[in-house]
């Protein structure tokens, strides 16, 4: 089994992950980029900025260095998708190893090019075996180890079953798949339906509204899935439908934090500002909805959350412009 790991990115998720890799029994270095983070996880084993109220594990440490990443042989990417391709460069100069498998959990695209995550890593460094990891994983809850399932995503079997050993625990469980597209959209996507069903809740619009908007986000999430080459079911499965699920019904959901904040009547620049963290569904939506014009995608939900978000629509108008589309069949691509 793999014995260390490393991952990047010391925020809710990135820490959350380091406690169930440090629970399997892995040495764990978590790299931040917050010098008072850093510290005060390898001093107290805490990290109270991102996730208040939980201990890690004493196999976790923190570096503000990459050199100290390196020489794991399995690497987790957790960082925001905006610097993704930053912080990956500076791994390859760094002169990672052929051999290291490098595991993205970052739930974005790359906003200079569109690419999926994994897609990026391929780019940047080719010869790493590259896999992904998703699905209706809430950090504050992964991190007390509550009951979790999640997907990994890998072309090489030898490399999933790897990485599925690692992430085995009696609260974590994860199943396999060779669909990386599939497992990424969703990941992607559904963080701009949790900031749809944010606004759902924010207008006050309630349950019938509410499930409606999911069941028609799942849709558009599919279609978008398979223009891609995703397979369909992938998209049934735990990044698809169990993603939305849990972000958009969450109070954990930040996207869905934002999204009822711009419901009740707060802009953009409010709502981000009362969050204090990452919200992947706000840059998501922006290049989600140029990704779907450029495959010729029908996204009317996509579309309107990138006006509210990108074009100051108003929320209520959004929603009315969504009911009052020409009637069609649920099935009708």
């Amino acid at each position: 089994m793999i014995e260390q790991a490393a991952v990047l990115g010391a925020g809710s998720w990135g820490t959350a992950l380091s406690i169930a890799l440090g629970e399997r029994g892995l040495d764990v270095v978590l790299y931040g980029n917050e010098p008072q983070v850093v510290d005060e996880i390898n001093t107290r084993h805490t990290n109270e900025t991102y996730l208040p109220g939980i201990t890690l594990p004493p196999t976790v440490s923190a570096t503000l260095d990459l050199a100290d990443v390196v020489s794991r042989p399995l690497i987790l990417l957790v960082v925001p998708s905006k610097v993704a391709r930053l912080v990956l460069t500076q791994l390859r100069d760094a002169g990672l190893p052929a051999d290291t498998i490098l595991l993205t959990c970052t739930k974005g695209l790359d906003p200079e090019t569109g690419q999926l995550m994994h897609d990026l890593i391929s780019e940047l460094l080719p010869a790493n075996p590259v896999a992904v990891l998703s699905g209706p994983t809430h950090a504050e809850e992964v991190a007390a180890r509550l009951a979790t399932a999640a997907v990994i995503g890998c072309r090489d079997e030898p490399t999933a079953a790897r990485i599925q050993e690692v992430f085995t625990l009696p609260w974590f469980r994860t199943y396999t798949s060779d669909d990386l597209i599939g497992i990424e959209i969703g990941g992607v996507v559904k963080n701009v339906f949790a900031i749809a069903a944010g606004i759902v809740d924010g207008l006050g619009l309630g349950d019938n509204a509410k499930a409606g908007m999911v069941t028609r986000g799942l849709a558009e999430m599919t279609r978008l899935g398979e223009a891609l080459g995703a397979k369909p079911e992938t998209l049934r499965g735990l990044s698809g439908v169990g993603d939305l699920i849990v972000t958009c019904y969450s109070a954990h959901s930040r996207n869905n934090r934002v999204g009822r904040l711009l419901g009740q009547g707060k802009t953009l620049e409010e709502a981000v500002a009362a969050l204090n963290q990452v919200a992947e569904g706000v840059p998501n939506a922006k290049s989600v909805h140029h990704l779907a014009r450029k495959l010729n995608v029908r996204t009317p939900l996509i579309d309107q959350v990138h006006a509210v978000l990108y074009e100051n629509k108003p929320t209520r108008r959004a929603l009315q412009e969504l009911l009052n589309r020409d009637p069609r069949a649920e099935n009708d691509d």
